[in-house]
């Protein structure tokens, strides 16, 4: 058994894409075209030395991640632009490419979804009888996740606190999901939105979105996965949904493995963005658990409300989103604050630490140019057609094909 690693000794890193058609930019539920091991049989999990490739609920996303924990993001990085690479040669095969972005424009949840039919499909069923997963909250959205790594109750309490503080900015960096059935949803990170409504039936499942004050191993059993089994239990009798599965809080703690996922990060348009953007967050939360910039007594004295009601600004409006819980902005070292200002700071700030390839040129790019919703609906203007939005997201699919920015 692997010993538990202390805070920043590695990271796991997740990106989902969407599988679509060459031709039309159509979902296609082919990734069990991807998964077949040695003797030809469907596998959820494929492993491809330092990363490995794995089915989602749906099979037209496919999950590409670190194969354990990684502490070289810059290696990561180009063995993941590789298997990008090594995936669309497949795919072409099959008429097929890799799209990127946090959810397909023009996807019909309702007649396109197809659940992974193979390894662990009783979970996704269940998942489907309980939720119906056939609408844009569940099938139609691709996301980044980051893990890192505690070793104990003190580690986590300082981690959980730090990340719970920072995470409301992240959609002002990474909304990637501003137009779903082919128009502008009227957010920048729609993903985000659904993903709070999606569990509706059961709230203790996703909570706030921002998890609660919660410091130790007793303290989180008790009020998160103890709270979600009594939740479930009328609705699955057969016993298959773990309290752990079900657990949405866009930040969630895994005791089993020693680890805090967030998962509120929308995917970008290659991977070159998505690890300049694994890295800016990383060194923000590594700052605030240093307590160099933030104190942990500060950092936990926002009540999970407050933080939820920055968070939704920035779902709604990205970088463009003002915060306007002052003692927020305050803590945070400014008189005024907008999303877009808040990360070209924490660039300025931190750009120093991140060293791997040109991450903080992409960085500054990034923030500079507004999130990459925001940079979508610059292209396509007020008033667009189809054609226009095929041809925005075509040329999505040759930035991450190229592992390229996209330019507004």
């Amino acid at each position: 058994m692997k010993s538990r690693l202390h805070l920043f000794q590695g990271y796991g890193v997740e990106l989902e894409y969407m599988i679509v058609d060459k031709n039309t930019l159509a979902v296609k539920p082919i990734a069990d075209v991807l998964l077949r091991d040695a003797d030809g049989q469907v596998t959820g999990e494929l492993e491809q030395g330092i990363t490995a490739w794995s089915n989602e609920l749906v099979s037209h996303v496919i999950e590409l991640k670190s194969n354990g924990p990684s502490d070289d993001l810059g290696a990561l990085h180009q063995k993941l632009v590789a298997d990008v690479r090594a995936i669309n040669a497949q795919l072409g095969e099959h008429g097929a490419m890799l799209m990127p972005g946090a959810a397909h424009p023009w996807m019909n949840p309702a007649k396109e979804t197809r659940l992974w039919p193979h390894e662990s499909q009783e979970i996704y069923q269940a998942y489907d009888r309980v939720f119906n997963c056939k609408g844009h909250g569940w099938s139609n959205l691709q996301s980044v996740h980051i893990n890192f790594p505690f070793y104990d109750d003190e580690e986590f309490a300082r981690l959980h606190t730090a990340i719970r503080f920072m995470m409301p900015m992240i959609p002002a960096l990474t909304a990637a999901s501003p137009i779903l059935d082919g128009k502008f949803t009227g957010y920048m990170d729609k993903r985000l939105d659904f993903y709070e409504r999606n569990q509706s039936k059961l709230p203790i499942l996703t909570a706030r979105v921002v998890p609660e004050k919660l410091f130790t191993r007793h303290q989180y059993q008790k009020h998160v996965y103890d709270r979600i089994a009594e939740a479930i239990a009328p609705f699955d009798t057969d016993k298959i949904l773990k309290p752990v599965w079900l657990n949405s809080r866009g930040a969630m703690a895994r005791f089993d493995r020693g680890a805090i996922e967030i998962r509120i990060i929308d995917i970008q348009e290659c991977v070159a963005a998505d690890i300049a953007v694994v890295s800016l967050i990383t060194e923000l939360v590594k700052l605030l658990v240093s307590e160099k910039y933030v104190s942990f007594k500060t950092q936990e004295s926002f009540t999970t409300e407050q933080l939820y009601h920055v968070l939704r600004s920035c779902v709604k409006r990205g970088a463009k989103a003002q915060i306007t819980d002052m003692d927020y902005v305050r803590t945070w070292g400014f008189e005024s604050l907008s999303g877009g200002e808040f990360w070209q700071a924490m660039v300025e700030r931190l750009g120093d630490s991140i060293a791997a390839g040109h991450q903080k040129e992409n960085l500054k790019q990034l923030t500079q140019d507004g999130t990459l919703a925001e940079r979508i609906i610059k292209r396509l203007g007020e008033y667009y057609t189809q054609e226009q939005l095929t041809e925005v997201y075509r040329e999505l699919c040759d930035c991450l094909a190229q592992d390229r920015l996209f330019r507004k």
